[in-house]
């Protein structure tokens, strides 16, 4: 790579390289550039030009600031001699600035795009000639892009005949008319510019598209505007271009009037937002102050009908969804009121129940976490917690629950599932607190995955595999994720077909195979499974391409200790290895080098432990246990669910004292919380007897 950078020229200029090392992209990116990145147009891309109604110009004028324009003629009005050159027979419209700077060795950027395809293409060119039909251009450079976020729309004329008389106003601020527009866009165009005087093919002027659903724009005041930033082509033509020289012109067309709003300003990018954290599909954000604009009304005699939006611009969000997300992250330590909206049988055991939240929206969760559900069973509120089986990006929360039956009919039934599966009905409520967990998975890392999945456990790993896939179409990478569910039959095998239907949408980055360990007639290999059996090295062998894996486990503890336990005989690093437990049930790991060890803090001889609503103080010693033990030893009832530190619902005020873990939480702890389920009284040096108070 290194003897690559030095024998030519990169495609990009000193302000995209640093951006596109920010984001950890740069040598992947200068590679993927001089394959693309060309100095002429293809014979395809010619053709594309010439059949183009209309194209958008980004220029600076004599000033510096950038500008964004449009440019149109019947199809045929751009034309292209040979690879290199472009002739565009065409003028700017009346009050656009690109007429002031249509002069030789001006530097352009240009976008073709064809909005009922949501094909585009983008060249750097600068001016050899210019004419009274339009100008003669010299390539520089020309790639294609991507067409994400380009929203479908039909383009229709009306006769300029008929239209009334173009004229311009000038504007310092946004009024009110240009903040309306700004806040119904879904599309709008944005110029930039740098010339530090190399004269590398990478300077210049650049116009790209953006797009999302309308209210992706935040109008913060009459001079600012705060814009979302999704995953894109990785080139970073525009930002690089911001960092090298922080002004850029933007273009917002209103489609069914014609009129144009033009403006330039300043940027300031903020890559690391806070708020992008809420904002669906945003990476990063970067605002907008204006300098100068103006309306051009009754610019255009062009129209266009939305037809639809792009699949990537549904994933994304808007300001006031990002708000509301905000506002239910405030409540993820609360209770909230879900509807059932739906019930899906996934096999003969296992249930799904599609869920709706009464204050919309719900809040985040990541891929592989758990729902916390409240019932009253009984006249008791009872506390399970479950896997989501949904996507983070699905429009519900789904959790998918096994019908509990010992195999002991002298044993009890499982109290809530038995009552999920036999008295929860479509429009009934529950209560739930926000999905949490440590156990989750990045869609995002390059290293492949392997998901092994155990019965019900086959839960957390239909809700990965789905996010890979949706993840996949918003930013064109797909982690290699295979997936290996075990079950007992094929009646009582869940998701089976989704999985599939998932597997074949990932043009083979995912891969499903599964194992039934009873088969019988009415059951085809190779069709219905793929191996009779229980999951082994042997058949990880044979499916898994020599490789570094991280590996994800979930089933019952039985079935995990041993996916582990021949996991780390195949070699599998600890650390490479995580895993989901149901209950209190802890996975044994054995340390290697990678492991990451963590000393709890001396947990107490003895201890007085004061329950403070109760009015109950009692001693306490090492044989008594945690806290919730304690407490329901003395006749209290605390609310729990998992009772293994992941849920989170018996979560409560430490008034005073201090405590330890037995076993790390995963449940999210402010300073002064205690998880009774795993908490015990800590040692203080000094005190013989620890003193604790707990709100409870």
């Amino acid at each position: 790579m290194t003897e690559l950078l030095e024998q030519t020229p990169s495609p990009f200029h000193r302000g995209e390289q640093i951006a596109q090392t920010r984001v950890g992209l740069r040598e992947q990116m200068e590679r993927f550039g001089r394959r693309v990145i060309r100095d002429h147009m293809p014979e395809q891309h010619q053709e594309f030009y010439r059949q183009l109604p209309f194209l958008f110009v980004g220029h600076a004028d004599r000033d510096g600031w950038p500008w964004a324009s449009i440019l149109f003629g019947e199809p045929g009005f751009i034309s292209s001699g040979d690879a290199q050159t472009l002739d565009i027979r065409s003028l700017p419209v009346a009050g656009d600035p690109l007429a002031e700077t249509l002069i030789p060795g001006t530097r352009l950027g240009l976008l073709g795009i064809e909005l009922p395809t949501r094909r585009r293409n983008r060249l750097a060119a600068h001016i050899l000639e210019t004419s009274k039909e339009g100008v003669h251009l010299m390539i520089d450079q020309a790639f294609g892009n991507c067409p994400q976020y380009i929203q479908t729309r039909e383009l229709d004329r009306v006769d300029p005949a008929t239209m009334p008389a173009s004229h311009v106003e000038e504007l310092v601020q946004l009024d009110s008319r240009a903040q309306t527009l700004i806040q119904q866009s879904d599309t709008f165009f944005v110029a930039s510019s740098v010339s530090n005087g190399s004269g590398e093919a990478s300077e210049g002027a650049d116009v790209s598209h953006r797009g999302g659903k309308p209210g992706f724009i935040r109008v913060d005041n009459p001079g600012t505007l705060t814009i979302p930033d999704y995953a894109g082509n990785n080139h970073f033509n525009t930002f690089g271009n911001f960092l090298e020289n922080p002004r850029a012109g933007l273009l917002f067309l209103d489609f069914e009037k014609g009129h144009l709003l033009s403006l330039t300003g300043t940027v300031e990018i903020d890559w690391d937002a806070s708020e992008a954290k809420h904002f669906e599909g945003a990476q990063r954000l970067w605002k907008f102050h204006i300098d100068h604009g103006r309306w051009i009304n009754h610019a255009l005699p062009l129209r266009w009908k939305l037809d639809s939006y792009s699949p990537n611009s549904l994933l994304t969000g808007t300001w006031e969804e990002a708000e509301d997300l905000r506002n239910a992250d405030t409540r993820r330590s609360q209770w909230s009121p879900y509807t059932v909206k739906k019930i899906v049988d996934e096999s003969s055991v296992i249930r799904s129940f599609y869920l709706e939240p009464e204050l919309s929206p719900a809040a985040t969760f990541q891929a592989g976490q758990f729902l916390t559900v409240k019932i009253p069973i009984d006249g008791r509120d009872t506390v399970r917690t479950y896997t989501v089986s949904s996507a983070p990006n699905d429009n519900h929360l789904r959790i998918s629950v096994k019908k509990e039956k010992p195999e002991d009919p002298a044993l009890p039934a499982g109290l809530f599932s038995n009552f999920l599966h036999e008295h929860l009905k479509v429009g009934d409520g529950l209560e739930a607190k926000a999905p949490c967990g440590a156990f989750t998975f990045n869609a995002a890392e390059q290293r492949p995955a392997v998901l092994l999945a155990g019965g019900v456990g086959i839960t957390p790993m239909v809700s990965m595999a789905r996010h890979a896939l949706i993840e996949g179409v918003r930013s064109r990478y797909i982690r290699p994720t295979t997936l290996i569910s075990s079950a007992r039959s094929a009646d009582q095998r869940a998701f089976y077909d989704e999985l599939n239907a998932i597997a074949a949408q990932s043009g083979g980055h995912i891969r499903h195979f599964s194992l039934l360990s009873q088969v019988d007639d009415s059951t085809e290999p190779g069709r219905d499974y793929q191996q009779k059996g229980r999951i082994s090295s042997q058949f990880l062998q044979s499916v898994l391409p020599i490789d570094d894996y991280d590996f994800y486990l979930c089933g019952p503890g039985t079935f995990m200790q041993a996916m582990y336990d021949m996991l780390r005989d195949l070699g599998v690093d600890d650390a490479r290895i995580f895993a989901e437990e149901f209950g209190p049930a802890s996975l044994h790991r054995t340390a290697d080098q990678s492991t990451e060890i963590l000393e709890p803090a001396p947990v107490a001889k003895a201890a007085i432990v004061e329950f403070t609503n109760a009015q109950v103080e009692q001693a306490w010693s090492a044989g008594d246990g945690n806290l919730l033990e304690f407490a329901e030893a003395h006749g209290l009832t605390p609310e729990y669910g998992c009772r293994s530190g992941q849920c989170g619902a018996c979560k409560t005020s430490l008034l005073s004292g201090a405590v330890t873990y037995q076993s790390a939480p995963t449940s999210p702890l402010e300073e002064n919380e205690v998880l009774l389920c795993c908490a015990v009284p800590a040692l203080v040096e000094g005190e013989e007897v620890s003193r604790l108070a707990i709100k409870l």
